[in-house]
């Protein structure tokens, strides 16, 4: 149960500590075996308002699995039907069948899920690499935020006087109540350097899909660096994961080849960032740091970048392996300028990336103390 809050948390959804207290109350109140129980009491709880039902339904679909037909949309499904509660000692009614469950229980859906989330994602058979993908697509990501220079109206803050001025003509010029506004805030921009050379091949579908359900949502740019630097942005606007995994692979040409971090880390400073792309930005580099080029090049280029950008974040699938060090050349010459360094080989970890990324401070003491 508090696995599916995770999830939630993951894709958007602001279910806090004490609503995942009261979902957890609400299921050992009822059955938490039934499907039925188990979806009311997450939506009564963990939602907390319209915005929140949409990804509630995706969620639950991905990370219980969904009792519908492939294909068709989740939203459109038929909501479980309430279950009248008997009182104790009372006999089954007349002629009444017993509920037949046409899947496994919701219990043990929801433990195999959450062992999945820890799995490293090299090493998943076809049919859970499936349900990856179910849950990666109810994923969002979002960067810290940052006040802009518009401002809105609030209760509290600095007058407006344009505003009030307006509500005194309005009324004719008798007293009214002082109009307020104060600064705006927005999600900084994101932008992922996805590696999708040989060494990165056990992973790199799991990080595109990443990279397609971040890009849906707040201010993201999504590039593919091997060879050659490819944006592929656009090609990750498709609502549907496997269209657009189709579309991506129609548009970059180095699958599983070589890496040349230092000098595609140039060419997307000399093209895109230092025009303004990575200004105050938060970028996140997806690689295993392997170098095929000159070191020495990629840590003058990780520094420039490091100069433009509000935080660079770096995550390595190989961080999570017993032993690993940041020995190789690339790694090496890289870390100096690196905010955070996490690991980027399973769900939970991506999940981690995410907390990261928003800005989440308990994350940003362990990735330190884990560099320390």
């Amino acid at each position: 149960m508090v696995g599916f809050a995770r999830a939630l948390r993951a894709a958007g959804v602001d279910a806090s500590a004490e609503r995942v207290h009261a979902y957890l109350r609400a299921v050992e109140q009822l059955r938490p075996g039934m499907r039925a129980d188990v979806y009311w009491a997450g939506r009564l709880t963990l939602c907390g308002g319209r915005d929140d039902l949409e990804r509630y339904e995706r969620v639950f679909a991905a990370y219980f699995g969904s009792a519908e037909p492939r294909g068709r949309p989740v939203a459109a499904a038929d909501r479980p039907r309430l279950r009248l509660l008997t009182r104790e000692g009372a006999g089954p009614r007349p002629g009444a069948r017993r509920e037949q469950r046409t899947g496994p229980p919701t219990a043990a859906l929801a433990s195999s899920t959450e062992v999945l989330r820890h799995r490293d994602v090299g090493g998943l058979s076809a049919a859970e690499r499936e349900q990856l993908r179910r849950l990666l697509a109810a994923f969002t990501l979002r960067g810290e935020t940052r006040r802009s220079a518009r401002r809105r109206p609030a209760r509290r803050g600095q007058v407006d006087p344009h505003r009030t001025v307006r509500e005194l003509l309005r009324r004719g010029g008798e007293p009214a109540r002082l109009r307020r506004h104060a600064r705006a805030e927005r999600p900084r921009r994101v932008v992922l350097l996805v590696d999708v050379s040989g060494s990165m091949a056990p992973y790199a579908d799991a990080l595109l899909r990443f990279a397609h359900a971040a890009a849906r949502g707040a201010p993201t740019e999504v590039f593919t660096i091997g060879t050659r630097l490819t944006r592929v942005t656009r090609e990750l606007s498709h609502r549907d994961p496997d269209l657009a995994m189709t579309a991506l692979a129609a548009a970059v040409p180095d699958w599983r080849g070589g890496t040349r971090l230092g000098e595609l880390l140039r060419e997307f400073l000399d093209r895109w960032g230092q025009r303004g792309m990575a200004r105050g930005a938060i970028v996140v580099i997806l690689s295993d740091g392997w170098e095929r080029g000159d070191p020495e090049l990629l840590g003058v280029q990780m520094r420039r970048l490091h100069r433009l950008t509000h935080r660079v974040i770096w995550a390595n699938p190989r961080k999570a392996r017993p032993g690993y060090a940041p020995l190789a050349a690339g790694m090496a010459a890289a870390l100096p300028s690196v905010d955070a360094f996490v690991e980027g080989h399973s769900l939970a970890a991506l999940e981690r990336l995410a907390a990261v990324v928003r800005g989440d401070t308990a994350a940003d003491l362990v990735e330190g103390a884990d560099r320390a």
